[in-house]
């Protein structure tokens, strides 16, 4: 116990960024997943007239029609973050089997595969989905997560294209070729297992991208408004005129619910750079060592005191 103690105290210090990003992400996430036990009604409950400020019995308010603010964030969250794990993982395979079956296997596999990215790449991915949304009229969560992932794909393609190029001609690939070991193996137990970093950190920036655009797309009024989500949240925040009417906590509330789940992903992809780049893991090293110089110095100067 002590030692698992130590660990992760010294994990703390080393990685600060990964430790405030987790701890606020893991926050919001159990906070969505306990949404029953934390909010005593369901978000589409009437519960209190329109339009109450934050009090004892609403602590986050009511909204136009008497709903529950707190219970809505709680709740919405769930959906939410389910649009942006479905995405993130829809646009990860999809960059995965393209961008590495290309940069591995070449030839006109690689042609076809690039000739495929490059054409989806052309399509400006915004305006797509916003005419996808609008054409389908008041579309689901689960069908949003799609639009964005169908979207979204080519760019970690790309990217794992060039990192597949540039590790499949390294000594210790071509010592497994040497070897006898087939392509397979050799795509998914040499290359595959380098490119880690990569693949976290593409899949949580598409987690990022998806929550976001799935927030404005149902904002502006292409999602389902009969669906609790923190972006239908401040769709009716807007329609209902929240602001001019003073009611401020039907805009903060998923506001900072959306700026808090971005915050603490974006800290754990900067810890994840960090710790896979030798350059800033160097620093992270020598910063350690520093601390520890001063905890000797420290240690030191008071063993001279008391003598």
């Amino acid at each position: 116990m002590k030692k698992a103690l130590a660990n992760i105290k010294q994990f703390v210090l080393d990685n600060p960024k990964a430790a405030v990003g987790l701890t606020i992400v893991f926050t919001v996430v159990m906070m969505c997943i306990l949404a029953p036990l934390l909010a005593d009604v369901l978000p589409n409950a009437r519960v209190a007239r329109p339009h109450q400020a934050p009090n004892a019995d609403n602590i986050l308010g009511t909204t136009r029609m008497g709903r529950d603010v707190w219970a809505q964030v709680l709740y919405g969250g769930r959906t939410s973050l389910m649009v942006g794990i479905v995405a993130g993982t829809f646009v990860m395979v999809m960059a995965m089997v393209v961008g590495i079956a290309s940069g591995y296997f070449g030839g006109i596999v690689d042609n076809v595969l690039s000739f495929i990215t490059n054409l989806v790449m052309v399509v400006p991915s915004l305006p797509l989905m916003l005419v996808l949304a609008a054409f389908l009229d008041q579309v689901s969560p689960l069908v949003i997560a799609i639009i964005i992932g169908a979207t979204s794909w080519p760019w970690g393609a790309r990217v794992l294209r060039a990192q597949t190029l540039s590790i499949r001609n390294r000594d210790f690939v071509h010592a497994a070729e040497v070897m006898g070991e087939n392509k397979f193996r050799m795509l998914f137990a040499e290359v595959m297992p380098n490119m880690m970093s990569i693949l976290a950190s593409s899949f949580i920036g598409t987690v990022i991208y998806a929550i976001m655009t799935e927030a404005t797309l149902e904002f502006i009024g292409l999602g389902d408004p009969l669906e609790v989500t923190w972006g239908v949240m401040l769709y009716n925040a807007q329609q209902t005129s929240a602001i001019r009417i003073g009611a401020w906590w039907e805009i903060l509330a998923p506001s900072v619910a959306l700026a808090s789940i971005a915050i603490g992903l974006a800290l754990i992809n900067f810890s994840i750079d960090e710790i896979s780049n030798p350059k800033l893991k160097a620093q992270r090293i020598m910063a350690r060592f520093r601390r520890e110089e001063k905890k000797a110095e420290k240690a030191l100067k008071l063993q001279v005191e008391r003598a």
